[in-house]
């Protein structure tokens, strides 16, 4: 089987990477969610994709992006239930996220988690569950996001590895960091392959390899660039920590790692 972008893929994968770069930097993000975000992506044709004539394949690329650029927002929600107009989100995990903000809740919202571990995403604990047909899918979504947020956090530890010095020479020259990169980029492509596959192939058990190694290379590719940039790394003007927030955040959405490896196991 063959993961290649086609043509239509690499021009949808190119145009949404140009939006996120232009319409969402990190100044923006940093802001948080609000309903201009959520009405550009829609404009974008992000939560209608299947009606483009598109399918999940082609989502995940989008969602890639997505997180690549840490968007904020219910954004999985909006492409499980192709809500261009309305803000949708949904329960997981045993919370729903950005309810002040939504239109529509798949759940019923409890107490307000008072300081949420992601400051970008404001959380309600829910004893509602994901509704089934929304399971198999939003893994999917959430895993892409997460590859494309462990692929940025390797971007931004080579980049600083590149022109941080130390005995006057660039970091990235040493042994140890070049081991510490080339293990951020391998967990990243492997996490890929696995969310192409179980986006061309849509099962239960590709779902679950994709999200086990997705999460995995988010989180972890976030900690080693938090090691990479050293001091730097904890600061608040750096943005790691709010990649390495995220991806715990969503490493629990849609199943967590040992629910979806137990799947795999049985």
């Amino acid at each position: 089987m063959k993961f290649i972008l086609n043509d239509d893929q690499v021009a949808l994968r190119d145009g949404i990477r140009t939006l996120c770069t232009g319409r969402f930097p990190m100044s923006r993000v940093r802001d948080g969610f609000a309903r201009d975000v959520w009405n550009e992506l829609a404009d974008a044709g992000v939560f209608s994709l299947p009606e483009l004539g598109f399918g999940l394949a082609e989502e995940a690329v989008v969602f890639e992006e997505l997180g690549r650029a840490l968007v904020p927002g219910p954004l999985v929600w909006g492409a499980l239930t192709h809500s261009a107009s309305a803000v949708v989100s949904g329960a997981t995990a045993g919370f729903i996220t950005h309810v002040e903000a939504a239109d529509t809740l798949l759940g019923e919202p409890g107490v307000v988690i008072e300081h949420p571990l992601d400051p970008l995403t404001p959380m309600h604990a829910t004893a509602s569950t994901t509704p089934p047909e929304h399971q198999e899918p939003g893994a999917v979504l959430t895993a892409a996001y997460l590859v494309g947020m462990a692929s940025a956090c390797t971007d931004a530890a080579v980049a600083y590895a590149k022109e941080r010095e130390q005995f006057d020479t660039p970091i990235g020259r040493f042994q140890s960091i070049k081991h510490l990169l080339a293990d951020c980029l391998v967990r990243a492509e492997l996490a890929r392959a696995a969310v192409h596959a179980a986006a061309v192939e849509p099962s239960a058990r590709s779902a679950s390899a994709a999200k086990v190694l997705a999460g995995d290379a988010a989180v972890q590719n976030a900690r080693t660039s938090f090691q990479v940039h050293g001091g730097m790394g904890f600061t608040w003007e750096v943005d790691v920590h709010l990649y390495l927030k995220r991806a715990w955040i969503l490493d629990r959405q849609f199943g967590s790692a040992d629910a979806h490896a137990h799947a795999l196991s049985a």
